[in-house]
């Protein structure tokens, strides 16, 4: 619904095209977002889109540093629908895993999962090791949702950035954006 905040956290993982997607589509359907980048995420923005901090912090409505433990997303009374970290790199998965809050970030992730928010990290890496599974059912298992961004060939996609488009609408809906449209499957045609 217009008037949702939502916070995107963007992590050093590979896929800030993602962070920005989901900043730039909530900007569209009226969503209020907060963003905070770890020094890592700025340094992926800057290799993978050619973006500064000042140019990412442009497209919130407002934006903190990671160092900001004290700022309103670190407390469960600031109310949000959701935070979605994208990318989420493993070590802030881990972080988050284990409730380790040394970061806005971190902490702001903490605040959602413990007042029963909705938590979406869109987790970047592969293949995936014995730590990442187990962070990965902790997370899932105190309420968050695990969502790699994997492409959804089946909707026949005519670029990479139709790929990204539908993997925010998608995180957008899961966390309840109203006017969020992914592609719904209508269903297999049977070869004649």
């Amino acid at each position: 619904m217009p008037g949702q905040r939502l916070v995107i956290g963007m992590t050093g993982a590979t896929g800030a095209a993602y962070g920005l997607g989901l900043l730039r589509r909530g900007r569209a359907l009226g969503v209020e977002t907060h963003l905070i980048v770890t020094p890592a995420g700025v340094l992926n923005a800057h290799h993978e889109l050619g973006l500064t901090r000042e140019q990412l912090d442009a497209e919130s409505d407002h934006s903190y540093s990671p160092g900001d433990v004290g700022a309103c997303i670190a407390s469960g009374s600031f109310t949000t629908a959701a935070m979605v970290v994208a990318p989420c790199s493993m070590k802030s998965l881990a972080a988050i895993a284990h409730g380790f809050g040394d970061n806005l970030l971190t902490r702001a992730a903490d605040v959602t999962l413990k007042e029963r928010r909705r938590l979406v990290l869109m987790v970047r890496e592969t293949p995936f090791n014995l730590a990442h599974l187990r962070n990965m059912t902790l997370v899932t298992e105190m309420g968050g949702i695990v969502f790699p961004p994997l492409p959804a060939f089946y909707l026949k996609p005519d670029s990479v950035q139709a790929l990204i488009d539908e993997s925010v609408e998608r995180v957008l809906q899961l966390c309840g954006v109203a006017g969020a449209q992914p592609q719904a499957w209508t269903g297999l045609r049977r070869p004649n």
